[in-house]
């Protein structure tokens, strides 16, 4: 059993979270103020309940329209570098030690900042975070293309070029049906020529296919989700692993390469990719030694943090210490900051926290 304490204690870390769906509510409200935007709630915690009911509607597209009023109050660099700040802060007192925080630079450009002006604005705001947070931690950029829009080679330059100062990554992000990754083929051709890393939200709403494009065709690092790899797998749901399990050419290539899942239980349950935590396929994934991360996706929709998402899964499946080490781990090894600097996180931070709590 674990502890309360222990679990906001044990260090964590996390690769899936917008930056955009983590605001804190009293944020929102005094932003909003500021720039006439209309909220449908003008009280906190009203305003934080909102997020979650609205979001709470087994659809991905209906989830996606919160964001409506997220984005409308990051439109200014001041208010983007808040935030950027804000979320650090509030992801280091949740024991995050790591955290890689993805946004979409070209949906903040209303009120006349470019696209470098953006990230600028988040940089500052992530050193600010790192320099408040009660405790160390290290927060890295994630630039994300809109998938229903056609700016992604102009953004996998822009995380190119950013490579150097805090953008460690890119990503494609928005409502998957009719938008396959293959449409942003050439963003991601030029990011392989460049050695650059990305992950793509694939195998959420959409099924196999999506996630086949997003390896064999666009050659991701990681998957955003992934969850709908288990619908290449056969199993008798209700033996668990004491009857027959068969992986698919699909799911064995996943596990076989070792290509981390970016899971995010709460969120999929909102989005219908899930019917429960009990029965996400989370689960089945880890016993099958999949390379399964733990995120959060946005804090504020699914009224979550990282210490939620594990309490959850500890419920549901009986995990403890040692499953949230290797959760960890997988997370840390799968981060697209340099090989040492993984390994020494690893080694300072997480292995010996979890040595002495096992001990």
């Amino acid at each position: 059993m674990i502890s309360a304490g222990q679990l906001a204690d044990a260090p964590k870390v996390l690769l899936h979270d917008h930056l955009d769906g983590g605001l804190r509510p009293a944020t929102i409200v005094e932003l909003a103020a500021d720039i006439g935007h209309r909220l449908p709630r003008t009280d906190a915690g009203e305003l934080g309940q909102w997020f979650v009911e609205s979001a709470d509607s087994g659809s991905l597209e209906r989830y996606l329209e919160t964001f409506d009023h997220t984005v409308a109050v990051m439109q200014n660099a001041d208010a983007i570098t808040r935030v950027a700040s804000e979320c650090v802060q509030d992801l280091a007192a949740d024991g995050v030690v790591y955290a890689e925080i993805r946004y979409a630079p070209e949906q903040h450009l209303t009120a006349g900042l470019s696209l470098e002006q953006v990230v600028d604005a988040v940089r500052a705001g992530f050193e600010d975070g790192m320099a408040k947070a009660e405790r160390p931690i290290v927060a890295r950029q994630l630039l994300t293309a809109m998938r229903h829009q056609a700016r992604s080679m102009e953004i996998a330059q822009l995380a190119v070029a950013y490579r150097d100062a805090g953008v460690v990554g890119f990503d494609i992000a928005g409502a998957e049906a009719g938008y396959p990754p293959t449409r942003h083929l050439d963003a991601f051709e030029y990011l392989q020529r460049e050695n650059a890393h990305f992950t793509i939200h694939a195998g959420e709403a959409f099924g196999l296919p999506s996630i086949w494009q997003a390896i064999q065709w666009c050659g991701a690092d990681r998957l955003g989700h992934g969850v709908r790899i288990i619908d290449d797998i056969s199993y008798d749901a209700s033996a668990g692993l004491d009857g027959k399990v068969e992986l698919g050419r699909l799911a064995a290539y996943v596990r076989d390469r070792r290509i981390p899942l970016e899971m995010c239980p709460s969120s999929n349950l909102q989005t219908g990719a899930a019917d429960s935590i009990a029965q996400h396929p989370i689960g089945l994934l880890t016993q099958l030694k999949f390379r399964v991360t733990v995120n959060t996706d946005n804090r504020l929709m699914s009224g979550t943090s990282m210490s939620r998402e594990l309490a959850l899964l500890a419920e549901a499946f009986d995990y403890g210490l040692a499953d949230f080490r290797w959760f960890a781990i997988n997370a840390m090894k799968s981060a697209f900051i340099p090989f040492d600097e993984r390994l020494a996180i690893i080694d300072t931070v997480i292995k010996p926290w979890y040595a002495e709590a096992l001990a």
